[in-house]
């Protein structure tokens, strides 16, 4: 996902415009691992879409190679063998794009309008997209389901997410998740368009029957903060059915920080929807002082999160710099080592890639000396290895598509 600070994406609220099937021309490094890079030339530039065969070493350029997208902001997402690159129109109509590959190549299998939304996630073979309201006096928030064979909407409908807090205040989710018949929906209540709250210390989740999207339920828990973050996934589904729920401890009052929660783990276990009460996992103390602001699950009760230091953090804070290891089952935060120095980095990649082997993940990290690199992170050892040189861009995103 790419790192800025406001981003969104856009979905088409009547009817698509396709454009018919067109390769895109023959890129220098074929393979299945797609990079999202922003050229470094200039600011406001569109990313290009290199694809590798490995990530480990080497070096891809974006001289003379990649795909051009169209558009500035743009985030990613894998689903049912294709790649989905999402335009955010500035509050404009914009584009997604699809791909799948072939012979180690990006394919283009179409291109339709959209409109803003904020959250989007696979349910099934769709797409499920949200627009979502920050405004008290329109809290109408709008969904479409997007089928990822036919590459059409297949039903849309809207929600009123003032009416579903019952505190005055706006339902902004953070992300949406896709668990079993229903859909998950984590938010953060909001007063104005600053995602600025009178209640900090709730966790909330919104959940829907799929099929109808009519609402089941809200479930909430005073234990912690809101989980996840703007256009970050705070809900991850174990092997066994188990789900956890992050919190960065991010909910502001007039622009600061307000919430007196640690940054924490929640746990809803399988085949219930409610907060189990007998688990907690408050990350700041298992840690030191960090703050998740996303998370990567390898699998095996293991991820690889991002994370920031409690002097990093200020209302919004942005990804955290810092790699750590959280294990949900035995409740510990392990640092990485083999990273470069926090004061040498820009930013870290947020879409990021693991085979889900229980220790793996891959990240993009960009220096300040404009360097950037693929790091192959090892849960089990707690190492960082630099891998793939990145040049010529920042590196947004990391995927796989077989």
């Amino acid at each position: 996902m790419k790192f800025r600070s406001t981003l969104a994406l856009a979905v088409a609220a009547g009817m698509l415009s396709s454009c018919s099937e067109k390769s895109e021309p023959a890129l220098d490094n074929p393979g299945n691992y797609i990079l999202a890079v922003s050229p470094a030339a200039s600011t406001g530039v569109a990313d290009y879409l290199l694809t590798a065969q490995n990530l480990d070493a080497g070096t891809i350029s974006t001289a003379g190679n990649g795909v051009e997208q169209d558009g500035t902001y743009r985030y990613y997402v894998t689903h049912n063998g294709k790649f989905f690159s999402m335009l955010y129109g500035q509050g404009n109509p914009g584009a997604v794009t699809a791909y799948n590959i072939q012979g180690g190549k990006l394919t283009k299998l179409t291109n339709f309008q959209t409109e803003t939304v904020q959250a989007f996630a696979p349910v099934n073979d769709d797409l499920l997209l949200f627009k979502i309201s920050r405004s008290l006096t329109a809290p109408t928030s709008s969904w479409y389901k997007v089928n990822t064979n036919s590459l059409t909407i297949s039903s849309e409908g809207t929600v009123n997410t003032l009416d579903l807090t019952g505190l005055g205040e706006l339902a902004h989710f953070t992300w949406i998740k896709q668990v079993g018949t229903r859909l998950f929906a984590p938010y953060q209540t909001i007063n104005d368009r600053n995602f600025n709250t009178a209640y900090p210390n709730q966790a909330s989740i919104a959940i829907f029957n799929y099929a109808d999207m009519k609402l089941e339920k809200v479930i909430t828990d005073k234990r912690a903060s809101f989980i996840g973050k703007y256009f970050q996934d705070g809900l991850s589904i174990q092997e066994n059915g188990d789900i956890y729920a992050f919190s960065p401890a991010a909910a502001t009052t007039g622009g600061t920080i307000s919430t007196t929660k640690p940054s924490a783990i929640l746990k809803i276990n399988s085949g219930t929807t409610e907060f189990d009460q007998t688990y907690f996992f408050d990350v700041e103390a298992a840690s030191g002082g960090m703050s998740i602001t996303t998370w990567l699950y390898v699998g095996n009760n293991t991820y690889i999160v991002n994370a920031a230091a409690k002097a990093e953090k200020t209302g919004g804070f942005p990804a955290g710099k810092r790699i750590g290891i959280v294990n949900v089952v035995d409740k510990t935060y392990k640092a990485v080592t083999g990273m470069p120095d926090v004061a040498s980095i820009s930013n870290l990649t947020t879409t990021n890639y693991t085979p889900k082997d229980g220790k793996t993940g891959y990240i993009g990290i960009n220096l300040t000396d404009g360097t950037s690199y693929i790091y192959k992170i090892d849960a089990s050892t707690q190492t960082a290895t630099r891998g793939l040189k990145v040049e010529g861009g920042a590196v947004t995103a990391v995927q796989n598509l077989k």
